[in-house]
């Protein structure tokens, strides 16, 4: 709901604000924000589009720093290789992720789509910016957009629509490096005909897909195709830190002199923060679908503020509850408590990351073969199944850890490559001596160059004692 300034009789809005009254597009025009979170907001900016575009190339023992190869179920995540074996562990970190996202957007509103969302960033800190360069302020920009198709106009929007194509292809091939390998996609790129040709195309396609995007669609994939900024309303409530506008100090707005401070607010009604918004709201009328909390309007009001000598945060990170209290940015018992689970889940999250074993291994004693005794020896045959996790090829030995005897192995050898499995045959010589029931767990260590890489145990089967 949204109150009238000047009937001050309720209204309410059933569209989107990119939309008008007759149906069409409602473009808009975003002034050029600036101030001391609009700076941070483009350092964390540039860092992450340097992380797109850098880490492709990175590699650790020959693999990309990350990979995410759907057709091969092969993924790699800073250097550690999670196989189709780990498919379980991989997806139990994907959920972490989205809880890590649900109860952050519990507490502190969609921060992540103002500040890291790839499609805030792009449209941003890269496409806007290259209309602002050759379209102007937005006042030149609807002038432009207005006039008849000159020489100007059509030179303008040619070179625009070419940097945006450019740009488009450049961001899609290094998106597509984190799915195919840097090497694949710059082949598709030299070699595009005979050898890559479906990939070259899938690759053109891409890039029209987002060249669309940023030209035309821009904020309306915020507002309408997003399913994250559609849950908003359902996760945020009147305890979630969002991006506010505090009523009560403000209202009723009014000009900025001094003989009327004491009958209005510290509003002006200078619009500055409605001409910076990306998805053109007025933050003024509360928490609303199309806000990304990207915090352009805070700046603006608190530039505004300073200049008629009011205090700043007119506009503010703050909760529903917090502008009807008065009260400062605080946490409360229940944001302390998500912060400790978000915490956990982090933890939890690099534990399952650090943790991992190099190699994987199953010992099973072969169900169609009894034990035997021998020279005062008990011998069991066993089923191996071992993965070789890591990046190197692994020369693998397999020793007794918790008894004493002797193993041998028949079949496949005991050296893998990076990726593959071996299942060889082993048999274990127990002296009867060293047994005292009839089963035992052996406890088995895998070993490559001297060092312990997993352990792993079984069952070793024997007569009635």
């Amino acid at each position: 709901m949204m109150v009238s300034n000047d009937k001050k009789e309720p209204s309410f809005r059933d569209s989107i604000s990119t939309i008008d009254k007759s149906g069409k597009r409602n473009w808009v025009f975003a002034k050029k924000p600036k101030g001391r979170l609009y700076n941070y907001r483009q350092l964390l900016g540039y860092f992450l589009l340097a992380f797109l575009f850098i880490v492709p190339f990175i590699k650790v023992n020959g693999e990309p720093l990350m990979l995410f190869n759907v057709a091969e179920r092969k993924f790699i995540i800073f250097g550690v290789i999670f196989w189709p074996q780990d498919s379980f562990l991989f997806y139990l970190m994907m959920l972490s992720f989205i809880l890590f996202i649900v109860l952050f957007t519990v507490v502190y509103g969609r921060l992540f789509c103002g500040w890291v969302c790839p499609q805030t960033i792009f449209l941003e800190l890269v496409f806007r910016k290259i209309e602002w360069l050759i379209d102007g302020n937005p006042a030149k920009q609807k002038k432009l957009k207005a006039q008849v198709w000159n020489f100007e106009k059509i030179l303008k929007r040619l070179i625009k629509h070419i940097l945006f194509w450019i740009l488009s292809f450049l961001i899609v091939s290094a998106m597509l490096s984190f799915i195919l390998g840097a090497e694949n996609v710059i082949n598709f790129i030299k070699k595009p005909f005979p050898e890559h040709t479906s990939g070259f195309i899938a690759l053109i396609i891409f890039t029209t897909a987002f060249y669309f995007i940023y030209s035309w669609f821009r904020e309306q994939v915020c507002s309408l195709m997003c399913p994250y900024g559609r849950l908003q309303g359902v996760l945020i409530d009147s305890n979630t830190i969002v991006v506010s506008y505090d009523y009560l100090r403000g209202e009723p707005r009014g000009a900025a002199k001094k003989e009327k401070s004491e009958k209005y607010g510290d509003c002006i009604d200078c619009k500055q923060c409605v001409y910076v918004c990306p998805t053109n709201i007025d933050i003024r009328n509360g928490t609303q679908l199309e806000c990304i909390n990207c915090t352009a309007c805070i700046d603006a009001c608190n530039a505004t503020m300073i200049k008629i000598g009011k205090p700043k945060g007119l506009i503010r990170f703050a909760s529903e509850n917090g502008i009807k209290t008065g009260t400062n940015f605080k946490l409360t018992p229940r944001n302390i408590a998500y912060t400790i689970v978000l915490t956990g889940i982090l933890i939890f999250f690099l534990t399952m990351m650090l943790t991992r074993p190099s190699v994987e291994a199953n010992i099973i004693r072969d169900r169609n073969f009894m034990f035997r005794e021998k020279n005062d020896t008990i011998i069991n045959i066993y089923n191996i199944k071992i993965l070789n996790k890591t990046h190197d090829s692994l020369n693998l030995t397999v020793k007794p850890l918790n008894f004493k005897g002797n193993l041998k192995f028949f079949g496949d050898n005991l050296s893998i490559k990076s990726g593959e499995k071996t299942e060889p045959k082993m048999i274990i010589y127990i002296p009867k001596s060293e047994i005292n029931k009839k089963n035992t767990i052996l406890e088995l260590g895998i070993y490559s160059g001297g060092k312990l890489l997993e352990k792993t145990t079984t069952n070793f089967t024997g007569p009635d004692i």
